[in-house]
């Protein structure tokens, strides 16, 4: 055990037990670098008008919940429950604040609208070039299109699923990154997680590679595109797509 485990096992306990709010600030300073790292990975997908002090201070409210909420004793690293957490607190300052313009939405609207449509009929997830055709564009500017409305498809992967409260459930974005069922299986509605499964089954293996890469192994997009072979944009332009067509296919969006 490194000294700063032992440290803060000793915060825990002290918070958790004696509600000492000097041990509370102690962690909620301990984990703070974990608000600047998800911040930081969430400004990758949005536009330039999103401020990045804007989403630390979104995701700073994610810590101080995940701090005051966590249970020691569960088998689950802190690190983990706060960054769902954060990411879930900043991804609701940005609905409150309504920063996606309108035109940005209806296009996002039009495309998840032209996917299910191609979905229903082909019976499978469309390829780019099915897309653009059905949207009768050039395959460069749905791709244009797909960059203008990446920060609005972030939401998705982070809604609840099973569960007889949102404590309880289960964010989209975990089931998405594993191979194999989660340990809180029993808290997911059985239909719920074959509808998912089967949707994520239907993703290209790029874009089951793209989720797995940013959502499981923590890599940037940047770092995605070396592995990749291709732009940082084009990473993005794949990521865009394959939540894109996960809501086209599940019931919950």
């Amino acid at each position: 055990m490194t000294n700063q485990t032992a440290n803060a096992d000793r915060l825990w306990e002290r918070f958790k037990t004696k509600q000492d709010q000097q041990a509370r600030q102690a962690l909620i300073e301990l984990y703070a670098p974990l608000v600047k790292y998800v911040a930081g990975r969430l400004a990758m997908h949005m536009p330039s008008n999103v401020e990045l002090e804007d989403l630390e201070s979104y995701g700073a409210f994610g810590l101080l919940d995940a701090v005051d909420k966590f249970d020691p004793e569960r088998d689950v690293k802190f690190e983990t429950y706060a960054t769902t957490r954060i990411r879930g607190a900043i991804l609701d300052g940005l609905r409150a604040a309504d920063w996606v313009p309108r035109s940005t939405r209806a296009k996002a609207k039009a495309l998840e609208s032209t996917i299910r449509e191609l979905t229903n009929m082909l019976g499978r997830m469309p390829t780019d070039d099915e897309v653009a055709a059905a949207l009768e564009m050039p395959k460069e500017r749905y791709y244009q299109i797909l960059d203008e409305v990446r920060g609005t498809v972030l939401y998705s992967l982070d809604d609840l699923v099973g569960g007889e409260s949102p404590d309880e459930a289960v964010r989209i974005s975990e089931l998405v990154v594993h191979d194999d069922l989660p340990i809180d299986h029993n808290l997911i509605q059985a239909e719920s997680l074959a509808e998912l499964t089967a949707a994520i089954e239907q993703l290209s293996d790029r874009e089951r590679l793209v989720l797995s890469l940013y959502y499981k192994d923590d890599l940037t997009l940047k770092e995605i595109g070396h592995v990749l072979g291709v732009t940082e944009s084009r990473v993005s332009q794949i990521h865009t797509k394959a939540i894109l067509n996960l809501r086209a296919k599940l019931k919950w969006f």
